[in-house]
């Protein structure tokens, strides 16, 4: 607390925010040089948009293990060990000269990355009670959306001047100094591994609680569509927008970046929205926001629009998706990252199938069809959603 009584978040959530932020520049950082990739590897920028579903989709078939070794092994400990493995993955990726390699370098990104953020946000949550909970998630999800502007937008600035291969070069760097600095950060701390041996029994059991709990179905369907609706969109943005005669990388990382400065402008205003709105409320308008951009996308709008409707989108998203995080991290006490690791892989996995779908959506019905139908599924979400979670104390939560 501070002088006047009020809880403070502990200073370690800024540690934390850094893995986020170190873990998230990769995540979108080739969206803008995708047409550039595909030129180079002589692929279509259909199968190049597949890069960000490896990545998306090895991240969240490797959450179970990843949120069962956290919970067993140390959250900060596997991050470390991640952020390094993703620093290597990239700096490998650039390296390659053919587009299967490139794939399975964006596979072990994502073992790297899948091991960074969903930790975060257990983490967090273990160190802060329910009242400034949702505050210090946005603050851990304020590191990664600076991760993602900067990785969107830098790399389209890169990508101009170095090429794709400089983008992840750099990046990678990025990741083994962050990996270096959080070991730095976390040394001596308690939190850096859990007390006592593995208990397989525990896991087990905190499963259990975890697929009880009535809100679990809703949640983990609801941050599928998420990420099929609304993240799988993003590989095709720079392809819409070269159609529209915008052939700048820098631009077209700009443009994408302008997502995660909603994500910034969220961070800004969570606290007022949350007494205003509620969590129902917050869930209900994040839809509503993130629909309208999702069918202005669909008409092609210039570039500028385009740029001010994706960081009108990052601010919904981000009212709906934060939200639903709350709920997630309520599923279960002591098998938090676990359940949050689980909520990250219902959520990428949807990330991965988005492409094939929008692929799929975009060749035989066209561009407002299939945009139109996606955003009509986002704005029954947020109703659904709020209509249906409802707060729960744990079951294998202390009295």
């Amino acid at each position: 607390m501070n002088s006047s009584g009020a809880p403070v978040l502990p200073p370690v959530i800024k540690i934390i925010a850094l893995a986020s932020f170190a873990a998230a520049l990769s995540q979108r950082a080739l969206d803008p040089v995708l047409p550039h990739v595909a030129d180079d590897l002589l692929v279509t920028v259909a199968v190049a948009a597949g890069l960000s579903s490896a990545l998306a989709f090895t991240f969240a078939i490797v959450q179970p293990v990843l949120g069962a070794a956290a919970d067993m092994f140390g959250k900060a400990r596997l991050m470390i060990v991640c952020l390094v493995l993703l620093g290597i993955a990239s700096i490998l990726g650039a390296m390659t000269t053919n587009y299967s390699l490139l794939l399975a370098t964006r596979v072990l990104a994502g073992i790297g990355a899948g091991g960074v953020f969903p930790v975060t946000l257990s983490l967090t949550s273990d160190l802060v009670g329910p009242q400034l909970r949702q505050v210090a998630l946005s603050r851990v999800m304020a590191g990664a959306m600076t991760g993602t502007v900067l990785g969107s937008t830098a790399a389209g600035v890169i990508g101009d001047v170095f090429g794709w291969r400089g983008v992840l070069v750099i990046l990678g760097g990025v990741a083994i100094l962050a990996s270096i600095a959080v070991a730095i950060g976390f040394k001596g701390a308690a939190i850096i591994a859990p007390a006592g041996k593995a208990d397989f029994g525990k896991l087990a059991r905190g499963y259990k609680v975890i697929f009880r709990n009535p809100n679990t179905l809703i949640v983990y369907s609801a941050v599928f569509i998420e990420g099929c609706c609304i993240l799988g969109l993003f590989p095709f943005i720079s392809s819409f927008l070269f159609d529209g005669g915008v052939t700048s990388l820098s631009i077209a990382g700009i443009v994408i970046a302008c997502f995660a400065l909603g994500g910034l402008l969220y961070t800004a205003t969570v606290s007022r929205m949350l007494a205003r709105l509620g969590i129902n409320g917050m869930m209900i308008w994040g839809g509503i926001l993130i629909a309208i951009q999702v069918a202005a996308t669909a008409f092609g709008p210039h570039w500028q629009i385009q740029a001010l409707s994706l960081l009108i989108m990052g601010w919904g998203f981000y009212m709906l998706h934060g939200s639903l995080q709350i709920f997630s991290t309520e599923l279960s006490q002591e098998a938090r990252a676990s359940a949050m690791s689980l909520h990250a892989c219902c959520f990428f996995l949807g990330q991965s199938v988005g492409p094939i779908a929008y692929g799929f959506g975009l060749a035989h019905a066209g561009k407002v069809p299939t945009l139109l139908i996606s955003a009509a599924l986002v704005f029954a979400l947020g109703f659904f959603s709020a209509r249906f979670l409802k707060q729960r104390k744990p079951a294998d939560a202390g009295n």
